[in-house]
């Protein structure tokens, strides 16, 4: 351990699996105390005592605009603070248009861009009055790269690289950065809705990264001097070719 997040107090979206709780993982090994924000409390609470006394369940519906308006003030309350914030909860729809299902997709782009940028909303404030804090969304590849089977997900990660890109030049100046990683095929729970042959194959050849390469990239991030931003940084299978 390095210490180099000594100090710290991180809230992580979605942290009860997948990449989220591989985040709060590395986060809380290099010394932050990590507030882990997901729906499922017995989830939740499982999750930070697989990582220690640094981990703060906080069961929040991401889906319900109060309980998102709220988080910041239960955060504060439970931590003392806030440094970071890392928009990470998504949901994964793949599959032709012509045979989708608009109320699936309804839902899932309310998660990953309605609730996503009213999670930034909650705290943006806080962090411009500190002078001083780090939004982190967890992207995809497909966010500049459109993938032809998920069509209504790389729409969604389009709209999550154009609130980055400019929100970031709006709060660069009061210290606050502003910043996506841009995974391309993770072994997460997002990959559900693959056809069974896909992930199968995807599985043999080697082009699935595993949720820790992810965290270890956050971690890089988030640890580079006040002066630098590493707005995108995408990480790719070696096998992926995009």
């Amino acid at each position: 351990m390095a210490d180099l997040m000594k100090g710290k107090v991180a809230a992580i979206t979605g942290a009860a699996s997948g990449i989220g709780l591989e985040c709060a993982r590395t986060l809380a090994a290099e010394g932050a105390n990590v507030v882990l924000v997901d729906r499922a409390q017995d989830r939740l609470e499982a999750a930070c005592a697989s990582i220690g006394e640094r981990a703060i369940p906080l069961a929040v519906d991401l889906l319900n605009p109060k309980q998102v308006s709220g988080m910041l003030a239960q955060i504060l309350k439970l931590a003392g603070r806030l440094d970071i914030l890392h928009v990470n909860a998504g949901a994964y729809i793949g599959g032709q248009v012509a045979e989708g299902d608009p109320d699936a997709w309804d839902r899932m782009l309310n998660l990953n861009v309605n609730a996503a940028f009213r999670s930034a909303h909650a705290v943006l404030p806080h962090m411009i009055a500190q002078g001083s804090g780090d939004i982190l969304f967890t992207s995809s590849v497909a966010g500049v790269v459109p993938v032809v089977w998920e069509p209504i997900y790389t729409a969604s990660k389009f709209a999550v690289q154009a609130f980055v890109h400019s929100t970031r030049r709006q709060v660069s100046k009061y210290g606050v950065r502003v910043g996506a990683v841009l995974p391309g095929p993770v072994v997460t729970a997002l990959l559900d809705d693959w056809p069974k042959a896909k992930l199968e194959e995807a599985l043999a050849d080697g082009s699935l990264m595993q949720p820790k390469e992810v965290a270890d990239c956050v971690l890089f991030m988030l640890s580079r001097p006040r002066n630098v931003t590493i707005r995108d940084l995408v990480i790719l299978p070696n096998r992926v070719d995009l």
